[in-house]
């Protein structure tokens, strides 16, 4: 199949048929707010305050906040978790292993600057959910040149290969509860209902000598041990 017309076809996000329960997501929220939230750290791609709390880490603690699986087998809760009830539930009932899950926090004026995750599509086996906690109308999170609008209690898909970016233009902080995780039959029955398995087939997709550079220089940065194999992997392709 033509790479551009897989492409076109690929699926950039999904909203689950699913609602969540705002009061409780807001409830184990509030257990948390008092924490000491860890400003994002690819610190290059926002302005303001993005910050964020791990509820579950490689070393099972709330300040290690970094997405990509460390590679140190299964992932822990956190301290904190273990107070959150409501999301211990919704973490049990998602049938996948997670490679990381955190509070993500945008505050009132700042922006994530337009940019591109490293293997985040569910075509990669493996994937990103939203489920917004607090937000508000005038939050635009723009994703492949389309706003999409994630209301409280919802739970989305996004494919953060894309190019996305969000800034919160309200009057309240936005807050998601963010899971990162690994494909199987579960995730597929559950991504298969809303779209056709076909519309999520990996393109071979080349990077340009820019984004490689930026991606590798990132992954240098965070030192982690999966950094070096994912070098490894976008210098074959040079």
């Amino acid at each position: 199949m033509d790479t551009q017309l897989i492409m076109d076809q690929l699926i950039r996000h999904l909203k689950f048929p699913m609602q969540l329960d705002k009061a409780k997501l807001k409830e184990d929220l509030q257990k948390v707010m008092a924490t000491n939230w860890i400003g994002h750290y690819n610190t290059n791609d926002y302005s303001g305050d993005w910050s964020s709390v791990a509820l579950m880490s490689g070393d099972g603690k709330s300040d290690n906040i970094y997405a990509l699986n460390q590679g140190n087998g299964p992932i822990k809760s956190t301290e904190i978790l273990e107070s959150c009830l409501y999301f211990k539930q919704i973490l049990e009932e998602f049938k996948f292993d997670k490679t990381a899950v955190r509070l993500l926090r945008l505050a009132v004026g700042a922006e994530v600057k337009p940019h591109s995750d490293y293997c985040l599509g569910y075509e990669d086996g493996c994937f990103r959910m939203h489920i917004p906690i607090v937000t508000n109308s005038d939050v635009e999170f723009i994703l492949d040149e389309e706003r999409i609008i994630m209301n409280e209690g919802e739970c989305w898909y996004i494919d953060a290969n894309f190019t996305h970016s969000v800034a919160n233009r309200g009057t309240e902080d936005r807050i998601h509860l963010v899971i990162d995780g690994v494909r199987n039959d579960w995730t597929d029955d559950l991504f298969f209902q809303q779209a056709d398995a076909t519309h999520f087939i990996k393109p071979v997709i080349d990077f340009s000598d820019e984004q490689k550079d930026l991606i590798i220089e990132e992954l240098k940065r965070m030192n982690l041990p999966v950094s070096q194999e994912l070098i490894a992997n976008l210098k074959k392709k040079e």
